[in-house]
């Protein structure tokens, strides 16, 4: 029989349970409040930092960029206003689609844009279906714009309509523009900008450079790209309060943007604009001409000028044809402009002919020739027969600048540019050194010396892209078979079809056979500046101007100081020494009087009838190249005292005859000459040469010319 508990003990029990009770809920409402406690109290401030945050962004103010002079202060690069018209993301994601893609096909409507291009430009870069170039890299809080120097008449419509154009931002912002004093174009120098792109922005991130943002646009080309970080400036910062919903309410404080520094560039416009002008008319008048060789007349399809100061290696004018706008670039290129930038018909338009461009040096290659045989084995009044031609091995290497002179010096043979004088040094350097053609380490004085005078590499200029040119030696025609041999000796295994030429083929057999083999060919060729040696016109002038002061070689430089935006100088770019050539002043002197000869009775004698050389002195040397398949490339390479022109026509004809002009009105205009009077105040340059001092910069954003001790 069981017992039941007793009514006492019930009543225990549940006061027990009542007491646990209690004691949960107490304890549940002592950590509620200790929790309560240590947000509110503890982290207080925290947490309000954090809410602020979230009501709190950051809009990128660009800064104005930097201004690009010459050495006189001119204005090469500057900044102007233009309308922008933009679109507020977090204003149209609250629209529904229909409403949007009516706005969005109005607003295309109005600046002329695509609705499907401006659809892309609102998509930020890594989200799914962005476009590289098109997507938005900026803050997700900024408005995206979507059209760039808006007609005025369209942005005030836009502005008088906001109830047609909710969402839409239009303001005024500046851009790139180009003054282009005395008609200059100097794209290839200046460079342009374009949009930075996203990994661009994140190596910038995260090496913590707060210089660029996702809105930013960078310098993609020449002194653009070669000093952007001095250019671009430093972005400020608008703090604007939003609401939940992301809808701004307004200003919350503002960090002012720094604009960027002004670069001064060793270029003198008033010599630029004669440079340009006279490589145009150049160009022209050979395209007109006929071409007895080819029996066409000349495509003359390329170009390049390069002045240099001959003691300091800056450059003075550089010009390259063909160029293009590089205002094209501001607010945004099309893929129809972009194409024919690249464009092989076009004449690639990008590609700056004076330090991308590379070609045969031809005669002008000869001065270094001199210099190397002058310092292995050969004096002064070594005599060589210049013969109408010389037999190596089964061909005969003729003569196509000069007739036959018989037996004469270096310096007759830079005069007349002989070809079959020098085809002899070359050949007595292989006979005595290079007849084993297997082997890539035989000694070669020529090859040296051309290394000596910086062919063959960079010249270090402050230009992007730089090519470094080739020379032909015999460690390079190995590389070279060794990269092509499998193509040729495949080509030659097959039977001949009707798309191989009969050379092509025979030149495949047998360059697959030996096409290691640096014979005596080879070497006659490199003496004259023929064969697969391949200079830039930048590098020639280069070269040219150690010659000029004495066997010093500099890396070129275009930029001269960098000036901050209150005018004080922040650096100046002093020329930069890179190297010495190693030839001794009495063959320096003896090749410098025989250019002297070249321009007096000499391959350039018939193009300076009447220009004063007794009072200013010119030194050249002029070069028509042979290329397979092509009309010979037009050069001549000239200095004086002070400068040094080269000029080159690609595709155009002989050197005295297409290029000659040209470089005469150069040098009349960098003397000041007219007929045979020398009138320095007439010069292109006042006091004929190059300031020392830089343009003084005032405070009222006027920038005058430098002063000149002389004055």
């Amino acid at each position: 029989m069981t017992s039941s508990a007793s009514p006492t003990q019930a009543s225990q029990k549940s006061r027990l349970r009542m007491i646990v009770l209690q004691a949960l809920v107490f304890s549940l409402f002592v950590t509620l409040f200790a929790r309560l406690y240590y947000l509110q109290v503890v982290s207080g401030d925290e947490y309000h930092a954090q809410a602020a945050a979230q009501s709190v962004r950051e809009i990128v103010v660009q800064p104005q960029r930097g201004l690009i002079v010459d050495d006189m202060g001119r204005p090469l690069v500057t900044n102007r206003t233009s309308w922008v018209v933009s679109l507020d993301r977090s204003v149209l994601d609250k629209m529904t689609d229909d409403v949007r893609e009516k706005l969005v096909e109005r607003l295309a409507a109005e600046v002329d844009v695509r609705a499907k291009r401006i659809e892309r430009q609102l998509i930020s870069c890594g989200d799914a279906g962005s476009v590289v170039g098109l997507c938005w890299n900026g803050s997700p809080f900024q408005p995206v714009p979507v059209a760039k120097d808006v007609d005025q008449s369209v942005a005030l419509r836009i502005l008088e309509q906001p109830e047609d154009f909710p969402a839409v931002v239009v303001d005024q912002q500046t851009v790139r523009s180009y003054p282009e004093p005395f008609g200059i174009n100097l794209a290839h120098v200046l460079g342009y900008l374009s949009p930075i792109t996203e990994d661009e922005l994140d190596a910038a991130e995260d090496g913590g450079d707060r210089s660029v943002n996702g809105a930013s646009a960078v310098g993609r080309a020449g002194v653009e790209k070669q000093y952007d970080r001095w250019l671009r400036g430093m972005p400020g910062y608008r703090s604007v309060a939003v609401d939940s919903m992301g809808r701004v309410l307004g200003d919350d404080g503002e960090v002012e943007s720094q604009p960027g520094d002004t670069l001064v560039t060793s270029i003198d416009a008033k010599v630029q604009g004669v440079v340009e002008q006279q490589l145009e008319d150049a160009i022209a008048v050979a395209r007109s001409e006929f071409d007895s060789v080819t029996g066409k007349n000349y495509v003359a399809d390329s170009g390049a000028v390069v002045v240099l100061e001959a003691d300091t290696g800056r450059v003075v004018a550089m010009a390259s044809q063909p160029t293009y706008d590089p205002g094209v670039w501001v607010g945004g290129i099309t893929k129809k402009q972009l194409s024919r930038l690249y464009s092989e018909r076009a004449g690639t338009p990008l590609l700056g002919r004076a330090t991308q461009g590379q070609f045969a040096p031809g005669s002008t290659w000869k001065p270094f020739m001199t210099a190397g045989a002058l310092t292995n084995g050969y004096d002064r009044d070594t005599l060589l027969n210049c013969s109408s031609y010389l037999s190596v091995g089964n061909r005969d290497f003729k003569n196509y600048e000069s007739g036959a002179y018989g037996y004469i010096t270096f310096a007759k043979a830079l005069e007349v540019s002989c070809n079959t004088f020098f085809y002899r040094v070359g050949l007595d350097f292989w006979q005595r050194y290079g007849s084993d053609v297997a082997d890539v380490d035989a000694r070669d004085p020529l090859v040296q010396k051309a290394k000596d005078f910086g062919f063959g590499r960079e010249t270090g200029i402050d230009l992007p892209g730089e090519a470094s040119g080739r020379i032909a030696d015999r460690k390079w025609k190995r590389a070279y078979f060794e990269s092509q041999k499998d193509y040729y000796c495949e080509l030659s295994s097959k039977p001949q079809d009707d798309e191989t030429s009969d050379f092509v083929y025979l030149f495949a057999r047998e360059f697959c056979v030996e096409g290691f083999a640096y014979r005596a060919g080879d070497a006659v060729n490199f003496a004259i500046g023929q064969g697969d040696t391949i200079v830039t016109p930048l590098q020639l002038a280069r070269a040219y101007a150690a010659i000029a002061n004495g066997g010093t070689l500099y890396a070129p430089r275009i930029g001269k100081a960098i000036v901050g935006p209150d005018g004080h100088v922040i650096r100046r770019i002093a020329p930069k020494k890179v190297g010495t050539v190693h030839v001794p002043d009495r063959v320096i002197g003896y090749i410098d009087e025989a250019l002297k000869g070249v321009t007096r009775q000499g391959t350039m004698a018939w193009r300076m009838g009447g220009f004063p050389l007794d009072e200013v002195v010119i030194r050249s040397k002029t070069g028509s190249a042979e290329v397979y398949g092509k009309q010979s490339t037009s050069w001549v390479a000239s200095y004086s005292d002070d400068y040094v022109v080269v000029m080159m026509v690609s595709q155009g004809g002989t050197g005295s005859g297409t290029s000659g002009p040209a470089v005469r009105a150069i040098w009349e205009a960098l003397y000041g000459i007219t007929g045979e009077d020398v009138r320095p105040g007439d010069a292109a340059i006042p006091g004929t040469v190059p300031p020392a001092a830089l343009p003084s910069f005032r405070r009222d954003g006027s920038i005058l010319p430098p002063a000149r001790e002389d004055q």
